[in-house]
């Protein structure tokens, strides 16, 4: 089944992707939030262009696992998002997705430059993967 996640920001939107066989993660890009339609447009553009079934987003839970303000952001984001795609959207808890993405950035020697312009297409692909992780047992790396 092939999945999109979003790594969903105040001013970016991270996007990544996974193949069929739900194996390989890939970081797509990252999305100017902003006002208006735009991001919702190319998401489902995105949906159509790889064959998305359903949507993955990150939900930014407090450490108690309730909701604060960010995790209100992010429902009223995908509020949005849901009257341009078809396709469902499911959360899943992004609790660490960034510092794990920035880690991976430094492990790999991204520049800090390049690291802020494509860290949250690369925390989207870490819910992608934790996401996929847990419906086939598999632990994380």
């Amino acid at each position: 089944m092939i999945l999109l996640s979003l790594d969903v920001g105040d001013i970016r939107v991270g996007v990544a992707r996974c193949d069929r066989s739900g194996l390989i993660v890939t970081p797509i890009t990252t999305l100017e939030r902003g006002q208006g339609p735009a991001s919702f447009l190319r998401i489902a553009e995105m949906v159509r262009e790889y064959g998305a079934e359903a949507i993955v987003v990150g939900m930014p839970y407090l450490p108690d696992d309730s909701e604060g303000q960010q995790a209100r952001s992010t429902r009223a984001y995908v509020n949005g998002l849901n009257k341009h795609v078809t396709v469902p959207i499911l959360f899943y808890d992004e609790t660490e997705s960034s510092s794990e993405a920035g880690e991976i950035m430094r492990q790999n020697k991204r520049s800090r430059r390049r690291r802020k312009q494509t860290i949250d297409a690369v925390a989207a692909a870490v819910i992608l993967q934790r996401y996929l992780d847990s419906q086939s047992g598999e632990p994380h790396l």
